[in-house]
């Protein structure tokens, strides 16, 4: 389902997740459709995100004997969606591991200078002690994606991954370069930003997509 195209930054490749983005990318998508197809993607998503998880052994009885099955093992999971976009993809997170933490980081994206700007943070107390996969749609510009990290990290988080549908390669040059430990799952990488730091092809405003806000 994976493949690499560098040592931080894993494309996610499996059929139905690429047909299911060029779906989402058409301008003529409903929000109806959209919201769905953000949903069913991002379960294919979490199959990458976890797949090193690791297991322990725990006994148990089946109805015909007893035996030893894997289960997993060590930290729990905390999904951390950047608002508003974000939540468009968590729940359906929670669907695969209804036993995760769920934090929220309120970040907008200043249109005059681009900066992201922190309105709300509400983690976890032992988030710290968690396996932490951040989540929003797009890495556009990396500001969001590089400040909602640093937040994480502020309390002591350090094992963080960073998952999004669409990348620039722009947005994987700043978070790269401030967070080389956090690895970035991506359905695809675009070709550029535009003057709007709209990634380009990309899929327009993913919130306002998902929302039907616009």
């Amino acid at each position: 389902m994976e493949g690499r195209m560098s040592t931080n930054v894993h494309v996610v490749t499996h059929p139905l997740a690429q047909h299911k983005l060029t779906l989402m990318r058409r301008a003529d998508a409903p929000t109806a459709e959209f919201r769905q197809l953000a949903r069913e993607i991002a379960m294919l998503m979490l199959y990458d995100l976890t797949r090193d998880l690791p297991l322990t052994e725990q006994e148990i009885e089946t109805p015909l004997a007893r035996m030893k099955a894997p289960v997993l093992a060590g930290k729990k999971l905390c999904l951390v969606p950047i608002l508003r976009a974000g939540l468009g993809l968590v729940d359906a997170m929670l669907e695969l591991v209804p036993s995760a933490r769920v934090g929220h980081i309120g970040i907008y994206r200043d249109p005059s200078t681009l900066d992201a700007v922190e309105y709300y943070l509400k983690v976890p107390e032992d988030v710290s002690a968690c396996l932490v996969i951040v989540v929003d749609p797009m890495l556009a510009t990396g500001n969001s994606a590089c400040a909602a990290i640093r937040r994480l990290k502020d309390l002591g988080v350090e094992n963080i991954r960073f998952a999004c549908l669409l990348s620039a390669p722009e947005g994987i040059a700043a978070l790269t370069a401030e967070h080389p430990d956090v690895p970035i799952y991506t359905i695809a990488v675009d070709e550029r930003l535009n003057d709007h730091a709209y990634i380009v092809p990309g899929l327009g405003d993913a919130g306002d997509r998902l929302f039907g806000t616009k």
